[in-house]
């Protein structure tokens, strides 16, 4: 599958809103399956950034990492009490789901 220009756009939109955003205060130290939360937002970043590097394309381990990001995400965004975490952590799950489309056949 090949990745549209439209989904390029929303996903350069959703990034720089995120890059922004200031991380949840409330969240230093939460945990989100297993994970520190942080870290889950530093691997999702970080595989984000090299899929709009890379024309909408993820290597492997890349693939991998945002696959595991993904389920993490899918069970620490319910958990999520603070408002501001609620929307940050939504956004990032968001712009996950974006990149990860065609790497899942889904669409």
């Amino acid at each position: 599958m090949s990745t549209s220009s439209e989904q390029m756009q929303n996903a350069a939109r959703l990034w720089h809103e995120h890059r922004y955003a200031p991380f949840p205060a409330g969240l230093r130290r939460a945990k989100g399956g297993g994970t520190d939360v942080w870290l889950l937002d530093l691997y999702t970043a970080g595989c984000v950034v090299a899929w709009l590097n890379n024309g909408g394309t993820l290597d492997p381990e890349n693939s991998r990492i945002l696959q595991s990001c993904i389920e993490d995400l899918d069970q620490f965004v319910p958990e999520i009490n603070d408002p501001a975490g609620t929307q940050y952590y939504q956004r990032l799950h968001q712009l996950a789901l974006l990149v990860s489309r065609d790497l899942t056949g889904t669409t």
